[in-house]
């Protein structure tokens, strides 16, 4: 608009706003954008276990407990306007969330799938408070992970939904190799070696234990017999 002065929006022709008037709208811009844009919590891994114990293996069942502080840098200990995204490479999984604010349980939520998050608003504390959650996840180690698996990771995410820098948190864990493939040799056909029928001849003059028996018993007889006579 011509003859006039354009300031946040508004047009006023002829006239700049007062000095006062200016002061105040940029503290409101400032608030907005310290609201907005909060410095990021401090994430840190404090426990963590995994049933069966790692390595996990591919298509088997796996639940992993990870307990996190979040170590507040502004004015709370987390943006009531920002997101925790939580995310797994493990298939058909199951959360459970639990917030815990000076060694008490506080809110708790559950999700399924392979992202779960988790309202700003429910970690939003004052600053003196000790503040972690505690995230269980059980689902299936996927068939095809590769050599290492994302059991979780945790990012927070600004009022616009884009990942705040260094928000970011992962708990990963190596799998375990298939076993080796085995060459194996040619399969050699088993046969039975063909069973005699026939008992095999002897040589002339070759008598068994057995016929040498017999005769001698014939031998007896005849000589027995005839002493009788």
């Amino acid at each position: 608009m011509s003859g006039g002065t354009s300031f946040i929006g508004m047009s006023i022709p002829g006239r700049l706003p007062p000095s006062g008037s200016a002061t105040a709208v940029l503290i409101l811009v400032s608030v907005a954008l310290i609201i907005g844009s909060p410095a990021a919590a401090t994430l840190v891994l404090t426990k963590e276990s995994f049933l069966p114990a790692p390595p996990p293996v591919a298509g088997s069942g796996q639940l992993a407990v990870n307990t996190i502080a979040i170590i507040p840098t502004g004015a709370t200990t987390f943006s009531r306007y920002h997101t925790l995204q939580m995310q797994t490479d493990l298939v058909n999984a199951r959360w459970n969330i639990q917030v815990i604010v000076n060694g008490i349980p506080a809110a708790q939520q559950s999700a399924s799938g392979t992202a779960a998050f988790v309202n700003g608003y429910l970690l939003s504390y004052p600053t003196t408070s000790d503040l972690s959650f505690t995230v269980a996840i059980n689902g299936t180690v996927p068939a095809s992970a590769g050599t290492t698996m994302t059991v979780l990771q945790v990012t927070e995410l600004d009022n616009g939904g884009a990942p705040v820098p260094g928000s970011s948190i992962t708990v990963s864990a190596p799998l375990m190799s298939p076993p080796p493939v085995n060459e194996t040799s040619p399969t050699v056909p088993f046969t039975t070696p063909p069973v005699a029928t026939t008992a095999p001849a002897r040589s002339a003059g070759f008598l068994s234990a057995g016929s040498l028996f017999a005769s001698g018993t014939a031998a007896a007889v005849y000589g027995y017999a005839r002493s009788r006579r």
